[in-house]
């Protein structure tokens, strides 16, 4: 599974634009018979059901009917998501609340529009024969593979220290977790810990945004002067975004079917297990209030008030640079 990954951004800040994305997808659907205006979304990983409301929006006809034609290109390590959409190669993209702070202090001016999920679905992961009871527990013995450069790695490194439990780099799987009871690593929600029960073991699995360190994440972006010289444009993709997710959420079946053609890799059983995982993080008392991928200005001062103090930044941008009113 994908590292949501700040680091990522520290290493491409200075890559150029042209990279080179691979198109997971294209749509061509219209509304009438006219062809709707055309809208590029760069994913920062390949389709998995975290995009899949992505992608029932556009099978469903809801960007369609918004007067759009969507492609959706996949994405994967190495993609400068924040990079494209600032640099207008792509309309709209995925990326982190904390990738995007940083990247708005080193010039991109990009905002977000809507954060899939509500709560992070970034955890550690450990053998639930092990009886630990919270991430406290993990990191006071054993050893845990985490990758040191990515913010809540940070976060958890000044809550409770790294002195007494081993850590060593993330190497992406489970094998080693599979095979050492006394072994805990990051994982996100919906895919470590679904691919080490499929190979017999027992995860017991503990949020970091149960720790206090809580980025929206999967967050929709797009460029400030696309919502400014085209605002409608915006909206529309953001309207039909919801009723995508909406539609995703009450029934992912679909969506799942067609992300498995163009992510063969991945399981129809993980596709249904990963989608069950997510929904309670993406669907919360506050979406409830306010509407699925709705956000807040005073969960985003928090993140960055978290990001000076970890002393991965070194100011807040005010979050009236970047918080736009879409709805």
């Amino acid at each position: 599974m994908f590292l949501r990954s700040f680091v990522t951004l520290l290493i491409l800040t200075a890559t150029s634009f042209g990279s080179g994305c691979q198109k997971s997808s294209t749509s061509a659907q219209a509304t009438g018979g006219a062809a709707g205006t055309k809208v590029k979304l760069q994913l920062n990983w390949v389709a998995e059901p975290e995009f899949g409301g992505f992608y029932a929006a556009r099978e469903t006809g809801a960007y369609a009917k918004g007067g759009l034609e969507v492609e959706i290109a996949g994405g994967g390590a190495g993609i400068p998501v924040v990079q494209m959409v600032a640099g207008g190669q792509a309309d709209f993209g995925i990326a982190g609340a904390d990738e995007l702070i940083t990247a708005r202090l080193r010039g991109a001016d990009v905002v977000p529009i809507f954060a899939v999920y509500q709560t992070s679905p970034q955890c550690l992961m450990a053998h639930a024969s092990r009886n630990a009871e919270g991430i406290s527990d993990l990191l006071s013995s054993g050893t845990v593979a985490l990758e040191p450069g990515l913010p809540y790695a940070a976060y958890l490194k000044k809550k409770y220290g790294f002195d007494k439990a081993k850590i060593v780099p993330y190497d992406g799987g489970v094998a080693r977790f599979v095979a050492d009871k006394e072994f805990a690593q990051q994982c996100f929600i919906t895919s470590e810990p679904i691919a080490a029960s499929q190979k017999g073991a027992t995860p017991k699995v503990f949020l970091v945004a149960a720790e206090g360190y809580n980025p929206y994440l999967a967050v929709l972006i797009t460029r400030r002067a696309l919502w400014l010289e085209q605002p409608e444009r915006v909206k529309a993709f953001v309207r039909a975004t919801r009723e995508g997710w909406k539609s995703y959420l009450e029934n992912p079946e679909a969506a799942n079917a067609l992300m498995k053609k163009l992510n063969p890799s991945m399981s129809a059983e993980t596709f249904a297990a990963a989608a069950a995982k997510q929904k309670p993080l993406i669907e919360t008392a506050e979406t409830a209030q306010h509407g699925l991928g709705s956000m807040t200005r005073e969960r985003w001062e928090t993140l960055g008030a978290q990001l000076v103090d970890l002393g991965l930044i070194p100011s807040a941008p005010p979050t009236s640079d970047y918080l736009v009113a879409v709805d």
